[in-house]
């Protein structure tokens, strides 16, 4: 069993079909641009609770 009833195998196969539809160089593409978007993500995270510790002030 692998994610949520899904097997290895089953993993496989999709992962095959999206290279078959997509390409390896969109895949690629695709894959820098999550990682530059959670990298955004984490830092505008990080912003947030610097802002907080600046303002310890609570509102109501």
């Amino acid at each position: 069993m692998g994610l949520g009833g899904v097997s290895v195998w089953q993993l496989v196969i999709i992962l095959l079909i999206a290279v078959m539809i997509f390409g390896t160089g969109r895949l690629k593409s695709m894959g820098g641009d999550l990682g530059v978007a959670l990298k955004g993500f984490k830092s505008a995270l990080n912003d947030g609770d610097e802002k907080e510790a600046k303002d310890p002030t609570v509102k109501s």
